[in-house]
């Protein structure tokens, strides 16, 4: 299936300068691996970016920069106590999920809404945006919403369609407070994405007012 939907290149701007936060940084990430055009974009930006420092002029340092970085080496370096980890959960089953995902740990798959099941992702580095996989079952209509933050979806594997088109293996899909959509699973097989999500997830309609409650993202 050809990749029909990208982040903005605003967002790949952010991302090529380092802007973005981290959960943010491995949504666009996880589509770059699969996306050629959206690398060969990011190859020109950093060639750009390259001969935009090339030709800044040079800045005088210090006269006592190297005596100051001396000083520093000699300095003694506590040994940072080990910290108890436990035994992530794999996540060599999530078919489509980059390499380097995979080296973080994360959590079990947990109900959220019927036919509807999500994997917490933690990164290293603590920030604003959740990072977690979202499985959903052939079929499964999701109740119409917004969002109070940005969300930022990469699809794994299978299929979904709302107002913005088709989203298919690779796919880019950034939902914020100003879009209301509905999400339609396609039939055949379940549907997995990477999620980067800022704030909360709002269902409309009364259904959603009342079920909102039960439904943590």
């Amino acid at each position: 299936m050809t990749i029909q939907h990208h982040p903005s290149d605003e967002l790949l701007t952010a991302f090529a300068a380092g802007t973005l936060d981290q959960g943010q940084h491995v949504a666009i990430a996880t589509h770059l691996v699969r996306c050629s055009h959206c690398r060969g974009w990011m190859h020109s930006m950093e060639h750009v970016g390259g001969k935009v420092l090339a030709d800044l002029s040079p800045t005088a340092m210090s006269h006592d920069a190297f005596a100051r970085i001396e000083a520093r080496l000699n300095e003694p370096v506590q040994a940072a106590k080990p910290a108890a980890r436990s035994v992530p959960a794999s996540l060599d089953d999530v078919a489509g999920l980059p390499a380097f995902v995979r080296r973080y740990p994360a959590g079990p798959w947990k109900w959220i809404a019927p036919r509807v099941h999500l994997r917490p992702i933690r990164l290293p580095h603590a920030n604003n945006t959740r990072v977690f996989l979202l499985k959903s079952g052939p079929g499964t209509k999701m109740l119409e919403h917004t969002h109070t933050g940005i969300e930022m979806t990469c699809v794994l594997s299978g299929s979904f369609s709302h107002e913005g088109g088709r989203y298919g293996p690779g796919d880019f899909d950034l939902g914020d407070e100003t879009m209301d959509h509905q999400v339609l699973v396609d039939p055949g097989e379940d549907c997995i994405c990477l999620v980067a999500m800022q704030g909360d997830l709002r269902l409309n309609g009364l259904i959603g007012r009342l079920v909102q409650p039960f439904v943590r993202m």
